[in-house]
């Protein structure tokens, strides 16, 4: 394989591993549909039921936000681009910070790591203005001995066109309140009950989020908070998105399950998590051990010329 191969394939698939640690902060994972434990939703007046719901929201967005960070663990189905899992630690305090291993189980993505002498796993590591994508033994073994690919977000920006743009923003904001936030931006969110996630006690909430709604009053959300939001699902080509989430007896996330219909096919996910607070460790790769996103691109170029 060329460096210019080497660096096509490297760049699929580090691409791939950026969306897959977006959607595990902001959610995505492999229960295709909500506990159905506790049946339909209680049956209480409509208004009284959502501004209860939509009080209790609020609280979870503030408690878990200031958590900063926590364990996470998920599973997501996109389509025919992808099936993976993931887990590991990340922070949000200052940007979003902290390590992932991604492991690629089917899809198209999946095909383009193992093309480019992978496993099918990805190790991903996280920092306010970059990240890292450690592409295994194989990949380094056509690129010059390197394990690592450093992307800069502007670079991402600048160079990846608008799917580029696209991950960046998602990976710069893709913090566990995110969730929550959408659930107070749909009009129909209700407490469906009380369940156990895991042995722990949570409490049940749901709701669909219309991105051609987002700016209705039917949203709790403000200016700012809906302007993102509508950004992000917009640019993954999502009309309508099913939220559901769990909040425990200390309003944290506890688990969150999302579905839509998405520009590249349906979209499944589940996150779980977990250890709120803990601490958050990751060093960036020796830079003998790392090719910059640039330098792959250019590769990639000259060798097509």
């Amino acid at each position: 394989m060329t460096a210019g191969r080497a660096g096509r394939a490297g760049f699929l698939v580090a691409m791939a591993a950026a969306l897959a640690t977006v959607t595990a902060c902001g959610g995505p994972g492999g229960d295709p549909s909500p506990s159905s434990s506790q049946g339909a939703p209680k049956a209480r007046d409509g208004a009284v039921a959502r501004t209860d719901a939509i009080s209790a929201l609020r609280v979870a967005q503030k408690e878990t936000g200031g958590a900063e960070s926590a364990r996470i663990e998920g599973t997501m189905e996109l389509g025919a681009a992808m099936s993976m899992k993931q887990s590991g630690v990340l922070g949000w305090g200052d940007g979003v910070t902290g390590e992932m291993e991604i492991v690629y189980t089917g899809g198209s993505m999946g095909e383009a790591l193992k093309q480019s002498g992978g496993d099918g796993t990805v190790l991903a590591r996280y920092f306010k203005e970059e990240y890292y994508a450690n592409m295994g033994d194989g990949f380094a073994a056509n690129a010059g001995g390197k394990h690592w690919i450093r992307y800069a977000y502007a670079d991402l920006a600048e160079m990846g066109g608008a799917s580029g743009e696209v991950m960046a923003d998602q990976i710069q904001n893709g913090t566990p309140q995110q969730g929550v936030n959408a659930l107070l931006a749909a009009g129909d969110v209700v407490e469906v009950g009380k369940e156990d996630v895991r042995g722990v006690a949570t409490t049940h909430y749901s709701g669909t989020v219309d991105v051609t709604e987002l700016a209705t009053t039917n949203s709790d959300l403000g200016e700012d908070e809906l302007a993102a939001l509508r950004k992000q699902l917009s640019q993954s080509g999502v009309e309508t998105e099913t939220v559901d989430i769990w909040v425990d007896e200390n309003n944290l996330l506890v688990k969150k399950v999302e579905r839509a219909d998405t520009a590249n096919g349906e979209m499944n996910s589940t996150v779980y998590y977990s250890d709120y607070g803990t601490e958050v460790a990751a060093q960036r790769p020796a830079a003998d051990d790392t090719i910059d996103f640039r330098t792959l691109l250019k590769q990639q170029q000259g060798a097509a010329s």
